[in-house]
């Protein structure tokens, strides 16, 4: 992962009071974008873990941005993003006839590293701009899904079909 091109930075937190499968949903949206379009994804995600993930991405960027003099923080990339599981709360609730139920509070470290991509940069400076004028081609459907379907009898043809049996 780690080339002499790719400059990384990276950022932690833990402990936060958040399960990991429900960071881990999150961060699968912002894996592999831009910092700029990550922080767009984040801002209108419905999900709590969102508030956490745009705290650490925040970081991260800060933490580029001085480690590497000169980095400008929009051109950097969500490289890997992960939750892994912290240490889990154990609360007690009591229950009928003298029992209890043990309540779990899940808590995560959630790590992001960002950095500079150069296969994205270069895909980027390779892609050419298109004219507005351009349309996009409309696809054309497969000879199988062009061809007429058989007629199927509909349920009022079969009964009158019977109607006409039970007179006749």
């Amino acid at each position: 992962m780690t080339t002499p091109d790719t400059l990384q930075a990276r950022a932690e937190a833990k402990g936060v009071r958040l399960s990991a499968r429900k960071a881990r949903v999150v961060l699968e949206h912002v894996r592999g974008r831009s910092v700029p379009e990550a922080r767009t994804v984040l801002a209108f995600t419905p999900r709590a873990a969102a508030v956490d993930i745009e705290k650490v991405l925040r970081s991260a960027v800060a933490n580029a941005e001085v480690k590497f003099p000169g980095v400008n923080g929009d051109d950097l990339t969500v490289l890997v993003a992960y939750a892994d599981e912290g240490p889990t709360l154990k609360r007690w609730k009591p229950r009928a006839r003298g029992r209890v139920n043990r309540i779990n509070k899940r808590t995560c470290h959630i790590t992001l590293i960002v950095g500079t991509n150069p296969t994205l940069a270069a895909r980027r400076r390779q892609r050419p701009a298109a004219p507005a004028e351009t349309v996009a081609p409309t696809p054309t459907m497969p000879e199988s899904e062009s061809k007429p379907k058989a007629k199927r009898r509909t349920a009022s043809k079969a009964g009158a079909k019977k109607k006409k049996e039970a007179v006749a």
